[in-house]
């Protein structure tokens, strides 16, 4: 395939050609390209005015206290339950009238049950969750008008409201059917899936914009490096046998190219891990457990162009952000010609993937930042919350009328939290 062609002019390319994007920084202005037509508009909507939520006031076991018991969950990817909570309860879209509300917010935690390696348990939140929704329907009247279709929730779990980290028994879970009305806010996106319902809105994984920051390099270092990728190719504890972990891609990628120089990959996470990927051209972003992982975030934000590996993936705010145009999608099948794949991609193509990376509102739109910023990942949940309305009338019941199944679900979930 003449690789070797390709590394002389690779060289040639990184020295001489590619743009020296400046590293992400709030409020800072950067080499860039506007993105084209009604993506860009609508990246660029302010909320404010167009909406009304209302924030339920819960015990705070189901929050503040949770978090109290392990801290640990300000800084983990499925963060962003907590900080959505918090940047609504100052926004100018809260309203405390509720006969006025558009949308109805219930703060609960559900991911901040960590085991001692940091990762979320999530058997107890089908139960905390319902726990939740009875208290909001007894003692309020706006859940039972509509049982919850005006209500959305945060479930930034691998699999969303399916509640499980391992796709099989997530997809046999189920999203929790109080929730089937409901509009979920979630990481985990992926067409024609059990776990994402029509209407959800798909967001980042948190990550820590203060670390990143710290983690800048200068503006004019070059991209040395053609492809990178940290992280585990398997995972013999869960996936003793193989296969069934990332369906094989990670493991893919590992054997077909863990001995090409233009892949600098490994299972080690160095401490220089946020300077590589800025002095990366391509890094893989492929599925894991779940399709979704922080490295999406990582990536844009380092101006490196991600490679998407997950086939039949729903990317954060889709319907903004023009992912086509500033990634590249690889199926899971073709992994094993990767290496063809990307050097086939012309200069001048990179070159635009490099200048839309480096347009501020992008990197915007994938930050939950403390505090937050005109056009961050809050600011794009409310605009995705605000495109739905007004909402339908067929969405309000008569009085008395209930549709959701109160009894429905594993029999676990149905014990008192």
């Amino acid at each position: 395939m003449g690789i070797w062609r390709w590394v002389f002019i690779g060289i040639l390319f990184l020295a001489d050609f590619i743009v020296k994007i400046e590293p992400f920084k709030l409020g800072r202005s950067q080499p860039t390209e506007r993105i084209s037509g009604s993506a860009g508009d609508v990246l660029e909507d302010d909320p404010v005015g167009r909406l009304k939520v209302f924030v339920y006031e819960l015990p705070s076991k189901y929050n503040k206290k949770i978090l109290q018991k392990d801290p640990r969950c300000l800084n983990h990817m499925f963060a962003a339950e907590i900080y959505m909570h918090r940047f609504l309860l100052s926004s100018p879209v809260r309203t405390l009238n509720p006969e006025e509300a558009d949308w109805f917010y219930t703060p609960v935690y559900t991911t901040c049950d960590l085991t001692p390696n940091g990762l979320p348990l999530p058997f107890k939140s089908p139960r905390m969750m319902r726990s939740a929704i009875q208290l909001i329907s007894s003692n309020w009247p706006y859940w039972n008008r509509t049982e919850g279709a005006d209500h959305f929730f945060l479930v930034p779990h691998d699999f969303g409201a399916c509640f499980h980290y391992q796709e099989e028994k997530a997809i046999e879970r189920g999203i929790l059917p109080l929730l089937q009305r409901a509009t979920l806010v979630q990481t985990f996106g992926q067409r024609n899936h059990v776990c994402l319902k029509e209407g959800s809105i798909t967001i980042p994984p948190y990550a820590p914009p203060q670390k990143m920051q710290t983690h800048l390099i200068p503006e004019k270092t070059p991209r040395s490096i053609f492809v990178y990728f940290r992280g585990l190719f398997y995972d013999v504890g869960n996936d003793p046998e193989g296969g069934y972990y990332a369906r094989g891609a990670r493991a893919a990628v590992w054997e077909n190219f863990k001995d090409n120089p233009l892949f600098d990959i490994s299972t080690e996470h160095p401490t220089t891990y946020y300077e590589d990927m800025q002095r990366a051209v391509f890094c893989l972003c492929p599925l894991g457990w779940a399709p979704w992982s922080p490295r999406l975030v990582e990536a844009v934000i380092f101006g490196c162009i991600p490679v998407i590996i997950a086939d039949d993936i729903v990317l954060p705010f889709a319907d903004a952000i023009p992912w086509e145009e500033i990634g590249v999608y690889v199926d899971e099948k073709d992994v094993p010609n990767l290496d063809t794949i990307l050097t086939s991609i012309p200069p001048e193509v990179i070159l635009r993937k490099q200048r839309l990376l480096a347009n501020p509102s992008m990197k915007q739109a994938m930050l939950f930042p403390q505090p937050a910023q005109p056009g961050d990942a809050f600011h794009q949940v409310l605009n995705g919350l605000a495109r739905k309305l007004p909402h339908d009338k067929s969405v309000y019941l008569k009085p008395g009328e209930r549709v959701l199944n109160w009894t429905a679900g594993p029999v676990g979930d149905l014990k008192p939290w």
